[in-house]
């Protein structure tokens, strides 16, 4: 789960992580009210959106960049009714980009120099895993790609935590010294203590600055969260924002599907995320795209077939449903029940190539070929790929 970045402003002033004063604005009243509040010489207005490259964003009504400095009240309202309420398109929403509904106006601050720090979860080293760089308010990406001597790892013992000697040596390695540096080592701390406490996947701070005064700020922030452990966080459960998700990875999860929405034209509906990922692979093998990856998970029930078929044809882009089932734990014959319900309820007027395998396989085809369904018939994987392709292309 991610979260918005005032929220994360939130969690920060919660755990004792430093960060300029900032509040959430609906509209653009409000945000001439909380720039007062604030008060100062120069502000900070964001879009907040869950997606990067907002700064170099772009409105689809013409208005230039989802962050803006402003110097009074008026010019927080005007840029904040020029952003709420529309559709912002950055290198990572796509095209279609997306809809800005609130503002966050914060205290704008004197940057010396910008740093890049994240904390995560390294699966590899199963430990958390701190990241920091020099190099912040850029793509930390790049700095990956173009100079990797750059970006610097600590791990950590989980079960110990965050040493001293942990951030005295990422302190040294970023250049601080002095009171900075025990400025930094207050902050990392916090943010350490924030990241375990919350059941965080990964923090990200990028930029961390330095500012002339001499203060350690984090300044834009980004949270993602465990999922399998908000049932011990409410509070932070209650700040997901499904407006920001994709409608139909949101209806997924109410029937416990895992569902991720894809740019091609092949819907896929696979038991087990290793062969959904395989189905997905040889769909692009024979030259086709796949519409989606759809986990319907080793134990899926006649309902949940019938609801993923639902949501699969939500989507207008979707020219064909290929259907790959390898029954262990699951029975081929519920998937091939669900099949037919779901047929009987939507008007499927596109190829639907379906192969079976495993558990029950027999009594699965047989309840197909006893049904009106019409379907083509896949003898294996690749079989059942290739005529998925070839379906839409005849």
């Amino acid at each position: 789960m991610n979260i918005h970045e005032y929220q994360a402003k939130e969690l920060f002033e919660k755990f004792g992580v430093p960060t300029p004063k900032g509040q959430v604005a609906s509209s653009a009243d409000e945000a001439k009210s909380i720039a007062g509040e604030i008060g100062g010489d120069l502000l900070v207005v964001k879009a907040q959106v869950h997606a990067g490259g907002r700064g170099k964003g772009t409105f689809k009504n013409g208005f230039e960049g989802g962050v803006h400095l402003v110097k009074s009240t008026d010019e927080a309202a005007e840029v904040a009714g020029k952003m709420i309420g529309e559709t912002l398109v950055t290198h990572q929403t796509g095209d279609e980009g997306k809809l800005v509904n609130k503002v966050m106006v914060a205290d704008a601050v004197d940057i010396e120099k910008e740093y890049y720090l994240a904390i995560l979860m390294d699966r590899e080293n199963r430990c958390p895993v701190i990241v920091a760089s020099t190099e912040g308010g850029v793509n930390i990406e790049d700095v990956a790609e173009k100079t990797p001597k750059l970006i610097h790892r600590e791990l950590i013992h989980p079960l110990i935590g965050i040493q001293p000697f942990e951030i005295r040596k990422l302190a040294s390695k970023l250049g601080f010294s002095g009171d900075t540096a025990k400025q930094f080592g207050k902050l990392l701390r916090s943010l350490y203590k924030l990241f375990i406490e919350c059941d965080c996947s990964m923090v990200e701070i990028n930029p961390l600055v330095t500012t002339p005064d001499g203060q350690v700020l984090a300044l834009d922030a980004k949270f993602n969260f465990d999922d399998n452990a908000l049932f011990r966080h409410p509070d932070i459960e209650a700040l997901h924002d499904p407006s920001e998700e994709d409608p139909r990875e949101v209806e997924a999860a109410k029937y416990d599907l895992n569902y991720i929405g894809l740019d091609g034209n092949i819907a896929c509906l696979v038991n087990g995320a290793g062969l959904a990922m395989s189905t997905m692979d040889i769909i692009k093998h024979y030259g086709g795209e796949p519409a989606n990856f759809l986990d319907v998970g080793g134990g899926a029930t006649q309902e949940q077939v019938r609801n993923a078929f639902k949501i699969i044809l939500s989507d207008p882009n979707v020219k064909a449903i290929l259907v790959n089932i390898f029954g262990g734990i699951m029975d081929c014959d519920v998937i091939a029940k669900g099949i037919v319900a779901a047929c009987g309820e939507v008007d499927l007027n596109i190829p639907l190539v379906v192969r079976l395998e495993g558990n029950n396989v027999e009594a699965g085809k047989e309840t197909l070929a006893n049904s009106d369904v019409d379907l083509i018939r896949g003898d294996d994987l690749a079989d059942a790929a290739e005529k998925a392709v070839k379906a839409i292309a005849a």
